[in-house]
């Protein structure tokens, strides 16, 4: 079986910073991880680097909810033992529920486009196209989202919503913290709110699918991480930290009435018009 692909720290540093600031903002994370080793010349770090790193984010994503996490997982024993789905007056089992309910649109459809996410969908026109259309999709959230209402006024159907939403995400460009969150506020939510359950969403989606692609790229496949396991580990650390800091910041950020998501929408756009720009002229591969 061959071995994952060696790896620098450099690299395992630079592609470790570059998830970690991505994986949780809204402008895709598999796309940047796409884009820039392309623009670099290193080529696709493929589905072996993405399993092994994003364990960095999760665990991230885990320690910064951590309270909450074990809030809602007492809310679904408290709901279980009493024999009621979302429980009366139950907020913690009823976001735990959504939560786990919301993740369930993802897996399914992850697993049927599965071949087509992991190649077709990875051709740099197809995420620039995803990377423009969705920045003008959230551009319409901002202008007619209400942003008048809290996370706890959510309620299973349009936690569901969201979570239909979420599938989007499997097209590189879409962005899974970028279309929940554009979900959200279509619903009325207040940014804040929109990005902390885009968040809390993401805590099954990433660990599934990270721990489903290190099963199939390292255990069911036998690849020996062997001498590159070092710089591997190093990327998902970084990302880890990396990540970690950014939902501090984004959430802070997005907490402020006058700060809305208009930085990330042009950045969208630009990165997708350069993108199209950049494989015309043939400085990088489609």
């Amino acid at each position: 079986m061959t071995p994952l692909p060696p790896m620098s720290y450099a690299h395992a540093i630079i592609l470790g910073i570059i998830q970690g600031a991505t994986e949780f903002l809204p402008v895709s994370s598999t796309a940047h991880m796409r884009i820039i080793p392309a623009l670099l010349g290193w080529g696709d770090p493929g589905t072996a680097y993405s399993a092994i790193v994003q364990l960095g984010p999760i665990v991230a994503i885990i320690a910064f909810f951590a309270s909450d996490l074990l809030r809602y997982l007492a809310g679904i024993q408290r709901s279980i033992s009493a024999g009621q789905l979302f429980p009366k007056g139950d907020t913690d089992a009823r976001f735990g529920w959504y939560t786990v309910f919301g993740t369930i649109p993802l897996a399914i459809f992850g697993l049927l486009l599965e071949k087509k996410v992991d190649h077709e969908y990875r051709n740099l026109y197809f995420i620039a196209a995803a990377l423009i259309l969705l920045a003008l999709v959230l551009f319409a959230a901002e202008k007619v989202g209400k942003r008048n209402r809290n996370l706890e006024s959510l309620s299973f159907k349009e936690a569901m919503i969201v979570g239909f939403a979420q599938v989007l995400a499997l097209v590189p460009g879409a962005s899974r913290s970028g279309t929940t969150i554009t979900a959200g506020l279509f619903l009325g939510l207040d940014r804040e709110s929109a990005a902390r359950f885009s968040f809390l969403l993401s805590i099954p989606a990433i660990a599934l699918a990270g721990l489903y692609k290190l099963y199939k790229v390292v255990i069911k496949a036998h690849a020996p991480i062997g001498s590159v396991a070092g710089p591997y580990i190093l990327s998902a650390v970084v990302a880890g930290i990396v990540a970690y800091v950014v939902v501090r910041w984004l959430l802070g950020y997005l907490s402020k009435e006058s700060h809305s998501t208009t930085p990330f929408i042009i950045y969208r756009i630009a990165l997708g018009v350069a993108l199209i720009f950049l494989a015309q002229i043939g400085f990088v591969a489609p």
